[in-house]
């Protein structure tokens, strides 16, 4: 299995358990999301429990709770949103931490990509819910989400050179 970890922070915050494809000239992976039942589970083991003491299902917590498998699975933490001046404010920012962290092909191809990234990202920042690792670290890669046109499940976006693929 792989794990895609935050290359500033650690965090992981995808796996190949979730297909991506890349868009934007590769900068960016869209990833699908999926809304999913966790909570209890019941389990008929044949027991009659009216035949027991207390009839009542003591120490079962029955709640469920609807919840994206994504943001379940990685521990995402949503942040608050950014307008165009904050955005383009991080992405300088991200821009300036990430670079020295990639291989020189790699800020070869950061550098000329992240412009039409950023011009993809803009008009739709209203639209996004904003996310980081479990760490929340200032510094952290952003996950964006969103809903495409008729969707019920969220789309996420990653920046992939913000990824580092660890082998588990």
């Amino acid at each position: 299995m792989l794990v895609y970890q935050d290359l500033l922070t650690g965090d992981e915050l995808l796996s190949d358990s979730f297909p991506y494809k890349e868009i934007e000239n590769g900068i960016l992976w869209e990833v699908e999301g999926k809304w999913v039942t966790v909570g209890a589970v019941d389990v008929n083991i044949g027991a009659n429990p009216s035949a027991e003491e207390g009839g009542e299902d003591e120490g079962v917590d029955d709640s469920t709770q609807k919840v994206v498998d994504i943001v379940d699975t990685f521990r995402l933490q949503e942040q608050p949103t950014y307008d165009k001046k904050g955005f383009i404010a991080y992405i300088k920012k991200y821009i300036k931490l990430l670079t020295p962290k990639l291989s020189e092909e790699d800020q070869a191809v950061f550098k000329k990509g992240i412009e039409g990234a950023t011009k993809f990202l803009l008009p739709r920042l209203s639209d996004f819910q904003f996310f980081v690792g479990e760490g929340m670290h200032d510094d952290s890669t952003l996950v964006f989400a969103y809903y495409k046109e008729g969707s019920t499940n969220p789309t996420f976006l990653y920046f992939a050179h913000g990824l580092k693929e660890v082998k588990c």
